[in-house]
């Protein structure tokens, strides 16, 4: 067993024979329990399975159906890792992958300790950000926040957020009042630090604000701080002023 490594669960979506085996023959040393799938199976089944992290071949599920497959799976699964593995991918497909809910990825080839590193960096995290059912739901003003559920509600009307759109919300509100730089945010919510340029978190914060507009326009939640970051506080609207920082809505909506 790795030491000082908690027994997980990984399921592994993937027909590389070799990386196959190589990755078994370690999670075996670790003492893991481990699926490994030659094709995608229906999120249900995913569920039932009660794993930690699911480790997937885009290569595997082809084309279009991949990218579906994996923004599927993240939208239902919010507290599952997800690692997408794949041959030679470009940074374009890394960052879409990320966007799309993936918690890491890497290219293969690749070092069968660099993957067991890398899921028990997303189990880690994931556990981080696991709520604590018992504790119940978090008012904000008019916002309910249901950390059981991964998403939050204005009078019962569900703001059907994603699950970055809910972590970064999250993790503001938790430290309500303080700001928070962009760059700790990535590192918190992503995962790993934040590239020169990468606009990620101002794109997240964008679309949450306007789904908070849509259900609570009385009150501003997500508070810009200029060439620094974010900052939590429930206070009342003022009239709509995007900041030089952030993107457009068209540029938003194009990630």
């Amino acid at each position: 067993m790795i030491l000082g490594s908690p027994a997980l669960r990984v399921a592994i979506i993937d027909n590389d024979s070799g990386f196959i085996q190589v990755l078994s023959n370690r999670m075996d040393a670790a003492d893991w329990r481990y699926r490994v799938l030659a094709s995608a199976v229906p999120p249900d089944e995913l569920i039932a399975m009660k794993i930690n992290v699911v480790v997937i071949n885009l290569a595997v599920l082809g084309g279009d159906e991949g990218w579906t497959y994996l923004e599927h799976i993240t939208a239902l699964m919010p507290d599952l890792g997800v690692l997408v593995c794949v041959q030679n991918g470009t940074a374009q497909q890394r960052i879409r992958g990320l966007r799309a809910g993936a918690d890491d990825w890497i290219d293969k080839p690749c070092h069968a300790e660099e993957v067991i590193a890398r899921i028990e960096s997303v189990a880690r995290r994931r556990r981080r950000l696991s709520p604590v059912n018992e504790s119940g739901p978090v008012v904000k003003g008019e916002l309910e926040l249901r950390p059981d559920q991964f998403q939050a509600f204005v009078g019962g009307q569900c703001l059907n957020l994603t699950k970055r759109e809910f972590e970064l919300l999250q993790l503001l509100a938790d430290r309500e009042g303080s700001v928070l730089d962009r760059e700790s945010i990535y590192e918190r919510v992503w995962g790993y630090q934040m590239v020169h340029g990468d606009r990620s978190v101002d794109v997240v914060v964008l679309k949450l604000r306007n789904k908070l507009e849509r259900v609570s326009p009385n009150f501003a939640y997500v508070h810009t701080h200029i060439g620094v970051g974010y900052r939590f506080s429930v206070e009342p609207s003022k009239p709509n002023r995007k900041s030089p920082t952030e993107p457009s809505a068209r540029a938003a909506s194009t990630h």
